[in-house]
């Protein structure tokens, strides 16, 4: 089944609706883009003018998927795109980037069951909005990434800056740090490596700054070098192709104990907590750190 909808001027295509994205629990490709249009005034601000990384399921979460980042002549003439230089491609590349819920949809369409912004908006394509730390582990359980996080709040306590805590959606969980385009992507990643080094040293004996997952096994990887351009996390509200269509859901640093796992929160219930708590990361978006200041506060030349 197919269909057309308008949303302020801009005509979407949307196709195949009823094609089964999560076989076991016999979720549709129309339950997600029903999703994302509920779920658009709150996921809106953390992906909109933004570069993105299309990650494409188009038959659904075990199926074949593929990454498009250069969208060059390969969508509709509405959807707007930016030339801009990816660091991590070492090439400058025409990025898909998303204005409205019309393009939202539009890329959910593709088949994007997940929506991957760059930390920076087209405005100011090097500085970011924020730095993020990614907790990913490794053959070890979700509760020693809640006590890795932890570790991290306490270094940031220190610094006297703030963090917010999101689950990823898969198996970890992601802490950001604003910083409100007033740092290039160099500084920021710098800063974040501090923000990493001093957490493993508080819990050395689960987490680790080692890149090779041949030298960090059963550790939880405190992961700081996704703060360059071109790299990616799913936004806030974003559903991961994974079994039970898990979202990636914002936290209050109170609750992170009672998680019991990355996956608890998903696209069938995330609606009755965001009724209750509304979106509790508007802060990532406020008013930025100064990193030289907490530099001091943690002691560090």
């Amino acid at each position: 089944m197919d269909k057309a909808v308008k949303i302020k001027g801009k005509t979407v295509e949307l196709t195949n609706l009823q094609k089964i994205y999560w076989p076991k629990e016999k979720y549709s490709k129309g339950e997600l883009i029903e999703y994302y249009h509920l779920v658009s005034k709150y996921i809106m601000p953390y992906i909109k003018n933004r570069p993105h990384s299309l990650n494409r399921f188009p038959n659904g979460i075990n199926g074949k998927s593929f990454y498009q980042k250069d969208v060059k002549d390969k969508v509709a003439d509405w959807v707007t795109t930016e030339e801009v230089y990816s660091e991590s491609n070492d090439e400058n590349i025409n990025y898909y980037v998303c204005t409205d819920e019309a393009s939202l949809l539009y890329m959910v369409n593709l088949g994007c069951i997940e929506i991957n912004p760059w930390f920076s908006t087209t405005k100011k394509i090097n500085n970011p909005d924020y730095l993020a730390i990614d907790l990913d582990p490794l053959n070890i359980s979700f509760k020693k990434v809640v006590e890795t996080a932890f570790a991290v709040k306490e270094i940031l306590d220190k610094a006297k800056a703030k963090g917010y805590c999101k689950t990823s959606g898969a198996t970890g969980m992601h802490i950001y740090i604003p910083l409100n385009k007033k740092y290039d992507f160099e500084i920021a990643r710098e800063f974040a490596h501090v923000i990493a080094e001093l957490t493993n040293e508080l819990v050395p004996d689960f987490t680790s700054i080692e890149r090779s997952p041949a030298k960090r096994k059963r550790k939880v990887y405190i992961d700081y070098l996704q703060n360059r351009t071109g790299q990616t996390l799913a936004a806030p509200y974003s559903v991961r192709p994974r079994a039970k269509a898990p979202v990636s859901t914002p936290l209050e640093w109170k609750e992170l104990s009672s998680i019991e796992a990355p996956e608890e929160f998903t696209m069938k219930n995330i609606f009755n907590r965001l009724k209750k708590k509304g979106d509790l990361f508007k802060g990532v978006l406020g008013k930025g750190i100064n990193i030289e200041n907490c530099l001091k506060n943690l002691g560090v030349q």
